[in-house]
Formats: structure tokens, sequence, C-alpha cells
């Protein structure tokens, strides 16, 4: 019989520090809330939001060496950068540990920090709920909470985009090219910011 849901989140709290496993629950409910406006199945997004940082219990320095143990490929961005590896680690210890065999809820949960080319409506959600849950306070949050109940969901993940690659520059810190080729592909595709 596979894990339910309480089974897996039982699991995750047991594994990730107790702020990281509220961040997750809050993310869970989040991108259930965003699926079931968008029309995404809300099963799939709450489990992908549950399990989305469920390699953070991985300490940052041991990132590269679990990533190199499971053959996940990654840049010398992620190499200078190890934290972002947490993202491609998760998709992985979802099937290894949380008994997850669905391709769509790994493939948001690999997404999840610099999201990508092609993005499905489940990677947009999760990645959206990860910026907006109620957790999260910093300066632009209640404006992209505000989007995520009144904009189209390319709307909101433009802003969300764009919010993020100036919060990255103004640190001083390397963006992903993965960032700016979601960004620039809805551009492409005509959207607008409603902000």
């Amino acid at each position: 019989m596979s894990m339910s849901y309480e089974d897996r989140r039982e699991l995750l709290k047991s594994r990730l520090k107790p702020s990281r496993y509220r961040h997750s629950l809050g993310v869970a409910d989040t991108a259930a809330f965003l699926a079931e406006r968008f029309g995404v199945d809300a099963r799939q997004a709450r489990l992908a939001g549950l399990l989305h940082d469920c390699a953070r219990e991985f300490p940052n320095d041991a990132m590269v060496a679990e990533a190199d143990k499971r053959h996940i490929v990654y840049g010398p961005i992620e190499r200078a950068m190890p934290l972002l590896l947490h993202a491609y680690l998760g998709a992985a210890r979802v099937r290894e540990c949380y008994e997850v065999d669905d391709d769509a809820i790994c493939q948001a949960i690999y997404r999840h920090t610099v999201g990508g080319r092609e993005m499905t409506r489940l990677d947009k959600i999760v990645w959206f709920a990860d910026m907006i849950e109620p957790n999260r306070e910093y300066p632009e949050v209640e404006m992209l909470r505000k989007l995520s109940r009144e904009a189209s969901l390319d709307e909101m993940l433009l802003v969300g985009l764009t919010e993020s690659i100036k919060f990255v520059a103004q640190k001083g810190t390397m963006l992903h090219p993965d960032t700016i080729a979601a960004r620039n592909e809805l551009l492409l595709r005509g959207v607008k910011s409603p902000v």
C-alpha cells in the first residue's frame, strides 16, 4: 500500500527543521488554492507544495555530493550556488523516500526554484505558491498575493519572475538562465504585466 498524504506529511516533519516544515505546509495550502482557481489537480498541487523542499534536509555543503551520488546533471551556477540543487534533489527524493511516482509532481518540484522554459500550469502554481505562502514576509508579497486572487496565471508568473530577478540582481548574485528564459518566454507570447 502506498503512503497517504498524512504519512508523507509526518515523514517530512521528522526530516525538516520546524520553520521549513511550516513553510512547506503553507506552500501546500497555497498551491491547492491556486490549483482550484486555475483548474489544475489540487491533489497534485498540494502534494508537490508539501514536498517541494524535502531535500532541504541536507546541509547546503552536502548538496553537490548528494546530486553527484544520484547522477543529477547541473551546471556551474548550481556548483557555485549549491542551495539551488535542493530543487533537483527534491525531485529525486520524492521518489526515493515519499513513494511519489508522478512525473508532473516531480517536474514541479524540480522547477520550483529557478523555473524554466515551457512550464506546465502545475509548475507555475508551485513556483508561485513558494513565493507567496502565508509565512513569507518581504515588501512585495502582498502585491503578489493580490495578483494570485485577481490576475491570470501567466500574468502573476510574469510579475513573480520579474520580482525574483530584481531581488537576485540586487543581492549581487548570479541570475539563473532558466529564470530569464521563463520570463522571456512569457513576454514572447505577449503576456503583459498587470502592475
